[in-house]
């Protein structure tokens, strides 16, 4: 899969996967979710949230795990509700997985390691 293996985007040239998740704002959520072929994770969370820093590292580690099957990204509901509100996010942390410009599934609440490594399995 040339995709996994290296590939970069039509648009801005920049890596598809980095084994990071992306800072996601309005204009940059719309063009990820709306154009993407490639499935993205997206984690909307809020810096006061205790479950949102909670679960941001168990994040961080399935976008290195993950790296070459599934782009991450991240979006501060707090920085950008306009672009949360289309998606009726009722609480947060709140992840919603989209592909070709669909949502797939989405997964409320912190979770750990295991189950949200088990949950991206399930729905690859």
């Amino acid at each position: 899969n040339r995709v996994a293996d290296g590939g970069v985007c039509g648009s801005c040239r920049k890596q598809l996967f980095t084994g990071k998740p992306i800072k996601l704002n309005d204009d940059s959520l719309k063009r990820h979710v709306s154009r993407d072929q490639v499935p993205m994770l997206i984690d909307f969370w809020a810096p006061w949230c205790g479950p949102c820093k909670a679960m941001a590292p168990v994040f961080e580690r399935a976008a290195a795990e993950f790296n070459s099957q599934l782009r991450f990204g991240k979006l501060n509901t707090d920085e950008y509700p306009n672009a949360a509100a289309p998606y009726g996010i009722r609480g947060i942390p709140c992840l919603i997985l989209f592909n070709n410009g669909k949502e797939i599934d989405r997964l409320a609440g912190a979770v750990n390691q295991t189950q949200l490594n088990a949950w991206i399995n399930q729905k690859l």
